[in-house]
């Protein structure tokens, strides 16, 4: 017998790994390029055009003023009386003022050190209650 005459055949037992890597970033770039992020709708507030004022009736605004502590000051109009609120609370409120009088403005006063927190869970409530005319403020001292 010859050794020229028998091959012998290396089988291996692993898998070619060489490509790997480039397989994995040719699908990371895929998915980069496939996916789409949604975008965050935010609140969609109608501002108006600059310059522009209105004069509005103490009677037609329901004046909201959020505290540090999360608690909100209700005071309707020109009135000297406040009432404190939790701003779960105040869905209810603004359908009966908003039943009462169809044109009443929501005048939301946010503390400045109020956190972010209290003025959007007013906010959303507000919302809730599909409130419309709605005035953003920052609370002077």
């Amino acid at each position: 017998m010859s050794i020229l005459g028998k091959k012998k055949s290396k089988v291996s037992d692993g898998v070619n790994m060489a490509s790997t890597a480039d397989i994995a970033f040719l699908l990371l770039i895929f998915f980069l390029v496939t996916t789409t992020f949604p975008k965050d709708k935010g609140l969609s507030i109608v501002l108006p055009e600059p310059g522009e004022e209105a004069q509005v009736s103490q009677k037609n605004i329901l004046h909201l003023i959020i505290q540090p502590s999360g608690i909100v000051d209700v005071k309707r109009g020109e009135s000297q009386q406040i009432v404190q609120m939790r701003p779960s609370e105040i869905e209810g409120l603004w359908r009966q003022e908003v039943s009462a009088n169809p044109n009443m403005i929501a005048a939301v006063k946010t503390d400045p050190e109020a956190p972010y927190k209290f003025m959007i869970d007013v906010l959303d409530a507000l919302k809730r209650a599909n409130a419309e005319r709605i005035s953003l403020q920052i609370l002077e001292n």
